[in-house]
């Protein structure tokens, strides 16, 4: 069974709603959020100590959010007029070990709507758990929402071959797995959702981090864990020069992409620094959500089908 959470944007305080299966209309529900894990979380899942929890939670602001254990999906349903039936989940950054929640996530969500694309905002599960290897959990959810929102995609009146990914820092380091690492079994079957792909249509990684091997990001190589094929979606990249080694990482990635003869767009910018957002600034930077969009026009993600 899937719970189901009531939020209001850019509001961080939910309340328990209503008990619903994966079949209920979610329609009715304005910006739903909805439990990913209806049985619990996988087996192997990490807890933290209750000092640990009580401390993390209790510096929850209206900016960050620092501690997550039960993942979900915050749903921005695109407005009937507009909608095109294309759909992205957005992963906001934060190192992995807090969310930016508005900035990297609501404020993305509100966008795609203006464009006719409904957002899935995931609240994926922080901070690190595992220190070898701290996105394990965070791409146990990920590949689950993909899969939730297929699996819904009737009902959200939603074009199943057009579910993307859309991150910002680790969460644009959480895209790029999402997209090479759809082969990887992370968790053992919950529901029939989980007979469905988790390979996304497309994704938008911008201003990746940790990129390298180790999750390095301060030299100009690929970790082994960017494992391109030619089966890898194709990709649309915003990140500035001035943003450590993140930019080159970027660009190497764009390379091998064409290696494998995926498509993709890289927009590198001279200036912008790193964990901007889609706010406006003085940068030319501010302005690569516009570039999307016409990435997705040409791409045909927004016909209307």
């Amino acid at each position: 069974m899937f719970r189901v959470l009531l939020i209001t944007t850019h509001c961080l305080a939910t309340c328990l709603l209503s008990a619903t299966s994966l079949s209920q209309p979610a329609a009715a529900l304005e910006h739903a959020e909805i439990a990913i894990w209806p049985t619990g979380l996988p087996a192997d899942a990490v807890k933290l100590d209750d000092q640990t929890i009580e401390r993390l939670k209790s510096e929850l602001t209206e900016e960050r959010i620092k501690y997550v254990d039960v993942p979900t999906l915050t749903v921005y349903q695109a407005d009937p007029d507009k909608a095109n039936g294309c759909s992205v989940i957005i992963c906001p950054g934060g190192a992995y070990n807090i969310l930016a929640w508005p900035k990297e996530g609501l404020e993305i969500a509100e966008w795609f709507n203006s464009i006719g694309v409904t957002a899935f905002v995931l609240k994926y599960r922080v901070p690190r758990r595992n220190p070898d290897k701290f996105h394990w959990e965070p791409l146990q959810d990920v590949q689950r929402a993909i899969r939730v929102v297929r699996h819904q995609a009737d009902q959200w009146k939603l074009d199943p071959h057009r579910v993307g990914t859309l991150g910002f820092s680790a969460g644009g380091h959480l895209t790029v797995m999402s997209g090479v690492q759809f082969n990887t079994r992370t968790y053992e079957k919950v529901d029939d959702a989980d007979d469905l792909s988790c390979r996304p249509d497309f994704i938008c990684p911008i201003y990746a981090a940790y990129l390298g091997n180790n999750y390095n990001d301060k030299v100009a190589e690929l970790g082994d864990l960017v494992a391109v094929t030619k089966q890898t979606p194709p990709a649309f990249m915003a990140v500035t020069w001035d943003d450590s080694m993140r930019g080159a990482q970027s660009a190497l990635l764009f390379v091998r992409l064409k290696e494998h003869g995926v498509p993709a767009e890289l927009h590198a910018f001279a200036k912008g620094g790193h964990g901007y957002g889609m706010r406006p600034s003085e940068n030319p930077v501010s302005s690569w959500n516009n570039n999307l969009a016409a990435w997705m026009k040409s791409t045909g993600l927004l016909n209307t089908k």
